[in-house]
Formats: C-alpha cells, structure tokens, sequence
C-alpha cells in the first residue's frame, strides 16, 4: 500500500475513539511534521471525510467511520479479493477484467470517484464511510439465465444483515434495501457476453455504514445508515460474510432458479400485501403487493386478477 495512504489511515485510525486528537500528537505518533497532518487532513476532507477542526482541540471524525483489514479479508474468502483505498468503481474494474476472473471473486474499495447508481444516477461514495464492493458471476446459459437476480442478491443482503444483529431491513423491489423505510444500500447489476452463451455478471453493492451531514446533503431521497445501532457491525465481517453469502447463493439460483428465493423474498418484503403504485414511464398502475413470479416480475392484484409487471424502468412507490 502506498506511503501516504498508510499515514491516511493511520490518522483514520488516531480519530475512532471519536475525541479531539491534537495535531502535535498526530505528528509524534506518526513521525511526521504538523504541517504534514495538516495536509494529510485536507486530503481526506476531499476524498469525503468530514473531520472537525478546532484551535487547540485538534482533530476529530464528525461519524466513526471504520476500514477494511485487507489481510483478514483476504484470509477468509475463497476465491481473488482487488482492494483499493481509490478507485474509480468497483463495477468497473470488474468489467474490465473479466477474461482474467472465476465466480466468486471480488473488489472492495473505500472510495469510488465515479460510483454508479441505477438509471445514470451517482452513488456518493466517501472514503470509508461505507460500503463499496463488486462481485463476480458467470453463467453458462447466458443473459437470460440472470432473470431475477438483482432479488437474489437482494435475499443476500437482508440474510446478512439480520444475522449481524439488524433489525428493521427488508427488500423494496426490484432492488433496494431499506432500513426502517428508508434506503440502507443499492444493487446495479452490470452484464456482458452472448444471450444464450456464456455471460459475465457483475454485481455492484453499497451499504451506508455512516453517513455524514456533508454527505447526505449530497443524497436526494430519504436515507439509513447503520451508525445508529448499538453495535455496528464490523466492516470486515460484514464484507466475508456478505461475499459467502452470495457465493451460496448464486450457486442455489444457477441450480434452482428464482424458485428456490419467492419464499425468502416474500418474507422480507415491505410492500407485501399493501397498496402499491407502479411507476412506468408516464403510465402508472396500483394494486396490492403479492410477491413475485418464477421470473422475478412483481405481482399485483388490481382487483381483476394477478397480474405480472417486469422492466427496468419500473419504480414501486407505497400509497
């Protein structure tokens, strides 16, 4: 890892006992002057990191935020992990790369500077407050064997979370996952190869760990993190956990399709059995949330029968 970077998080690491840490016992620690912590701080403040300055207070983190130990992570998957404290996207770097990867292998990033979102949208990534990661898949059958995925993964995600000790999660179709209502983390499924040939998949991921006030202003719809739990989970932890998890159960979907996840998906699902509305373009449709098909479309009951809804540009709304 490079110099700088190691001075980066070893300042990180000073500040999480969340109280003011002078500069001059960031220099003695580090071995270096008060002029470079300075620097230093200024850096980190642009990659995203709200830190507090105070005239003979020091330093101080405005939300813990916590690091990934590359040598535990790397210790306890199966399968290539690519860390980066910089990156431009975790997705991206897996799509240029995958004539060199297996299923199963993944990058983690603490900080994305073009982190992508669905529909063109940007995914605020600062450095590690969150989240970031990517996951690598193939399918033998090609594209059409991936319908249905971004809700496997969404079954992945909650399996995780509630075994950490988070309550209040749950799924929001297609592919979000709420906390308590409000977004927690994002799913953006990017393909390549042939339709009814081997494909490439691979699977982006954020989860808000903690969020600063900077950084939510930069958010334009309602938002959770995990900063309010009495026991975060661990970042590490969660990431091995969260990598296993999926390796299971893409394994289970590639045997079993989307079958073996309608009870699971259903059980975590927030709008099941209430009114919902569907936005598709400039037409809507409402009825009450009765899960999903085979081929991961919602079902709604409009009051004339069940009817399937599929497409990537629906968006569920509650009423």
């Amino acid at each position: 890892m490079h110099e700088q970077w190691l001075r980066k998080r070893a300042i990180i690491k000073s500040l999480a006992g969340g109280e003011f840490v002078s500069g001059e016992a960031l220099a003695h620690e580090l071995g270096i002057s008060r002029a470079a912590i300075s620097k230093h701080v200024a850096s980190l403040e642009e990659f995203g990191v709200d830190i507090y300055s105070v005239k003979g207070k020091g330093y101080k983190l405005s939300t813990p935020l916590s690091l990934i130990d590359e040598q535990r992570l790397k210790a306890q998957i199966k399968g290539r992990c690519f860390y980066f404290n910089d990156i431009n996207s975790t997705n991206a770097f897996l799509l240029n790369h995958v004539n060199e990867l297996s299923s199963g292998d993944i990058c983690v990033a603490e900080h994305q500077s073009a982190g992508r979102g669905r529909r063109g949208r940007t995914w605020v990534s600062p450095y590690g407050c969150h989240l970031y990661t990517s996951f690598y898949w193939q399918f033998s059958q090609g594209m059409s064997q991936a319908m249905g995925l971004s809700l496997v993964v969404g079954c992945s995600l909650v399996s995780v979370l509630r075994r950490l000790g988070v309550d209040g999660i749950g799924v929001k179709w297609p592919n979000d996952i709420y906390l308590n209502h409000k977004k927690l983390a994002g799913i953006l499924i990017e393909m390549s190869g042939q339709a009814d040939y081997e494909c490439n998949l691979v699977i982006g991921i954020g989860i808000n760990l903690s969020m600063s006030a900077a950084q939510a202003d930069k958010i334009d719809q309602p938002w959770s993190d995990l900063s309010e739990l009495s026991q975060q989970p661990d970042k590490t932890e969660l990431m091995i956990a969260l990598q296993q998890q999926l390796v299971s159960d893409l394994s289970l979907f590639e045997s079993q399709g989307l079958k073996a996840f309608k009870q699971r998906w259903r059980e975590a699902d927030l709008f099941d059995g209430k009114v919902v509305k569907l936005l598709m373009g400039d037409n809507s449709v409402e009825g009450i949330c009765c899960g999903i098909d085979e081929q991961g479309a919602i079902l709604l009951d409009n009051g004339n029968g069940i009817k399937a809804y599929v497409g990537g540009e629906i968006s569920m709304r509650p009423l």
